[in-house]
């Protein structure tokens, strides 16, 4: 399905037989960032969480996919909950942006879509922000979680969602 690291693979085997790429891609290398994806979305692919579904408008794009989650539990259960997430030219140095593309009522996602996540910051006081050594699989599960374990109404984005919450807190539990 990825094809990408198919042209990674010829890029590699013309290099060892002495071709340039140049001869054969008429100039085009390929970026650290797209050498990364072929081998993470594979890995996001194989360990993808039984609620979320993966799909790539273009299998030479790498950078650029949907990620459907579906909550099986909580606040959200059976809501159908889609996300648009672009991968910067920089990554791995720089987080994937992330727009949550579906009207959503959530205390860490604002009505424009914004998604509040920690490892989605560039750089956060608490060293819970993204960093080198994080992989697309990450993201998933993180905006996975939100549905669940990783609520956060304490430092909210949708400041008026969370308050909702809290003030019917009794009748939703």
């Amino acid at each position: 399905m990825i094809t990408l690291s198919k042209k990674i693979k010829e890029e590699r085997e013309r290099k060892e037989k002495g071709r340039s790429s140049s001869d054969t891609r008429k100039g085009q290398k390929i970026s650290i960032r797209d050498a990364l994806l072929t081998k993470e979305a594979q890995e996001m692919e194989e360990n993808i969480p039984d609620t979320c579904q993966i799909t790539f408008k273009d299998p030479d794009k790498l950078y650029d996919f949907y990620l459907t989650v579906v909550p099986d539990e909580g606040f959200w259960k059976d809501g159908i909950f889609k996300f648009h997430i672009m991968i910067p030219e920089e990554y791995n140095i720089k987080p994937p942006y992330v727009n949550c593309s579906t009207k959503i009522w959530h205390p860490n996602i604002s009505e424009s879509g914004e998604v509040c996540l920690s490892l989605l910051r560039e750089h956060t006081l608490d060293g819970s922000g993204w960093a080198p050594t994080r992989h697309l699989k990450d993201v998933v599960w993180g905006l996975n979680s939100l549905f669940t374990d990783l609520l956060n109404f304490e430092d909210p984005l949708n400041v008026e969602a969370s308050q909702m919450f809290e003030k019917n807190k009794v009748r939703s539990m």
